[in-house]
This record gives structure tokens, C-alpha cells and sequence, in this order.
């Protein structure tokens, strides 16, 4: 089993988190492990994502990776801050060959048969679905997933806890990205995070 293959198959839900504050981002990640949502995925759209990560590193259990890296300026950033695992919301043949070649589980955005194949070309099987609802769905996925039978997704972007076991029933689909786990008091995000963590078909 690759990397993020074992990282898609720890949780049904990857918490995709927007920490404007760092002095937030440990206490989240305290509450969504405890959930039993150990892989926390950082997107790199605040300032403070950076200081955010290296937080969360700091929590038993957790696995923090980087979200939204879409360069290779930020690709080593995010390596500095000690990210696990790298998402992307696209792909692009620079940035997915400096990821591969570094060896850290990465995890490109495809949307079309072109990105997969681009991605297959890097040596990817695994991808990041997105964004899932705007490009048609499950039933879009379903018939990228036919030809490209030997490929793993997680689908994000308008996935709510109300369809993630929909999309979760399909073989292909490891896991889904959702950022409804996070809203409320730390104790509504554990909360949140178990019955999240319990949507593993």
C-alpha cells in the first residue's frame, strides 16, 4: 500500500481546514483527533496556514499535511513546516514532478480524463476529486472511474455530511474531504469529527 493510499484509508473524512489564527489550529486539531479524524489537511489560503501546520504537528495522532499547494515555492514551504502529505487543486507536470521525486504522499487535483492521464503519466494512481459536486458529481466520477480502473479517489468541494455516504458506497472513493466537521465550539467539533469518523462503509 503507497503512502496516501494508507493516509486516504485512516479516516472516511479529511477535515479540509482554513486556520485564520494560529493560536486556533491546536485546539481544532486536539478536537478532531479525538473525533477519530487523525488526517487534517491545511489549505495554504491564509497567512497563517504555515504556523498552522507546525501547531497541529504538534498534536498526538494527528497527520497534518498541506491543501492547496499549487506551486513549488509553496511545495517547499509547506516541506519546512513539516507537512505529511501534499494536496493540490490541480496538476501541473512541474509541480507534480517535484513532488514525486521528493517522495512525500501527494495527492493532485484531476476534474477530467486529460488530469488523470497527466497524472498516470507521473507514476499517481491516487487523486483528489475536484471540485467534486461542481464537476458533476458522482455520477461524473463514476464514469471517469471506469477506464481508469486502477485509480483511488477523494472526492472535495461541496460534499456535505449528508451526502459523504453516497459517495463513500463507491469502491474507488477512499475517503471524501468536507469542511463541515470544523464550524462550532471545539466540543461540537469532536462531536462533529466521531460521526464523521463512523461514515466508513
Amino acid at each position: 500500500m503507497s503512502g496516501i493510499e494508507r493516509i486516504m484509508r485512516t479516516s472516511a473524512v479529511i477535515p479540509v481546514l482554513v486556520i485564520d489564527d494560529a493560536a486556533t489550529a491546536r485546539p481544532l486539531a486536539e478536537a478532531l483527533v479525538a473525533g477519530g479524524l487523525r488526517v487534517l489537511e491545511v489549505t495554504m489560503r491564509t497567512p497563517a496556514a504555515l504556523d498552522a501546520i507546525r501547531e497541529m504537528k504538534q498534536v498526538p495522532g494527528a497527520i497534518v499535511g498541506a491543501g492547496t499547494v499549487v506551486d513549488t515555492e509553496q511545495f517547499e514551504q509547506v516541506m519546512d513546516a513539516g507537512a505529511e502529505f501534499i494536496v493540490s487543486p490541480g496538476l501541473t507536470n512541474r509541480l507534480g514532478r517535484a513532488i514525486v521525486d521528493s517522495g512525500v504522499p501527494y495527492l493532485p487535483g484531476i476534474a477530467n480524463a486529460g488530469d488523470i492521464m497527466r497524472g498516470l503519466e507521473l507514476g499517481l494512481t491516487h487523486f483528489k476529486f475536484f471540485p467534486a459536486e461542481a464537476s458533476g458529481g458522482l455520477k461524473a466520477l463514476k464514469a471517469l472511474a471506469a477506464p481508469f480502473y486502477q485509480c483511488k479517489f477523494c472526492p472535495t468541494g461541496g460534499i456535505t455530511e449528508a451526502s459523504a455516504p453516497e459517495w463513500l458506497a463507491f469502491a474507488p472513493v477512499l475517503c471524501v474531504g468536507g469542511s463541515w466537521v470544523t464550524g462550532g465550539t471545539m466540543a461540537e467539533v469532536e462531536a462533529k469529527a466521531r460521526a464523521a469518523s463512523e461514515l466508513r462503509r
